[in-house]
């Protein structure tokens, strides 16, 4: 199969969604990262998304819609604190947690009684929802374990000859997957972090709880109830260390460490804020501590790089938990294994 990289015009738009519509995967760009999508109705369809990425069939689906009147046929009940979240943040990068209706394939939904719906603030994603005709379900479009595709050419990377069509809407705005939550209880619980941060949660909800597994791994054989929980994610080849600490502290041993890989005939690399001096080492910036939106926006792209550079060690600096911080560091966590360091 060759795998067509096409500008999100009109017709390919159209084109794509009737792709969809006939049952095949087309990649597309949300605010988050990109997405590969099938029929969400189709369990045929959404099964060739497992098999285009190589991902266990016990991690979950999210559902696209493209406007929220097309979610009662798939839910069997409207939380009320859903809806108030639905109200303040769709669309944009945020997912809930919904009971599911009959008409959602156990192929999306792993066979739990529940579903992950949401609504991309994207323009091309919701355009072509609405041409294919069909909520349509997608996860990241990239091979399962590998970091997510912010750019189309991280999908056609991991996916040429995989799948017909990659549309081509430029890099991700967000950077990071979207904030998955569940709703429907009184107190919303953070399953996922991602743009949408606990913070604002909070200011909408009046209060917000944070799943367990955020910051730490899934035991053998649970049950999850959201995509990026169970799994080593987002993971480079080269093994993948975090340190928390001082600036001090942390550059010290970061540089401690990669000299030693160094005279072993290692490749290090240094996933680093570009305000520290690493003195002529490898660094891929993760941009300046006061700013982890800029964290997110280069993560998946920097963890990739490893990979291109053939790098054997990645030494990354902890980032603040605050706003969007936790989101990078669940993900930057789970590439690690959560292997971190502190140094306190």
């Amino acid at each position: 199969m060759d795998t067509q990289v096409l500008k999100p015009t009109d017709d390919n738009i159209e084109y794509a969604g009737c792709l969809i519509a006939k049952g095949q995967l087309v990649a597309f760009p949300t605010e988050t990262v990109y997405g590969l999508g099938a029929d969400a109705l189709n369990g045929a369809a959404v099964s060739e998304i497992f098999r285009a990425k190589g991902r266990p069939g016990d991690n979950p689906l999210i559902v696209h819609v493209s406007a929220p009147e097309e979610i009662e046929p798939l839910v069997t009940e409207m939380p009320a604190m859903a809806q108030k979240l639905m109200a303040r943040f769709w669309p944009g990068p945020m997912t809930l947690i919904f009971p599911k209706s009959e008409r959602i394939p156990d192929e999306v939904s792993a066979g739990l009684d529940t579903v992950g719906i949401r609504m991309p603030s994207n323009p091309v994603a919701r355009d072509l929802i609405r041409r294919s005709g069909c909520p349509i379900a997608a996860p990241s479009a990239n091979r399962s374990g590998r970091p997510s595709p912010t750019t189309a050419a991280h999908v056609y990377e991991d996916m040429n000859g995989r799948i017909p069509v990659i549309l081509d809407g430029g890099p991700c705005e967000v950077g990071l997957e979207s904030t998955v939550i569940d709703a429907r209880f009184s107190v919303p619980v953070i399953l996922r972090p991602g743009g949408i941060t606990p913070e604002m949660i909070r200011e909408a909800a009046g209060d917000v709880r944070l799943d367990e597994h955020i910051m730490a791994p899934v035991a053998e054989g649970e049950r999850v109830r959201s995509p990026g929980m169970k799994y080593r994610h987002y993971a480079p080849k080269a093994r993948t260390i975090i340190f928390e600490g001082t600036p001090e502290k942390v550059i010290a041993e970061i540089c401690r460490r990669y000299d030693a890989e160094q005279a072993v005939g290692g490749s290090p690399a240094i996933l680093g804020f570009e305000n520290h001096d690493y003195g002529g080492r490898r660094v891929l910036s993760l941009g300046v501590p006061d700013h982890p939106d800029e964290a997110a926006s280069r993560l998946f792209a920097a963890l990739r790089e490893l990979d291109t550079e053939k790098r054997t060690l990645a030494l990354c600096e902890a980032v603040s938990l605050d706003g969007i911080g936790l989101a990078v560091m669940n993900r930057m966590g789970r590439a690690a294994a959560f292997d971190i360091v502190c140094l306190e």
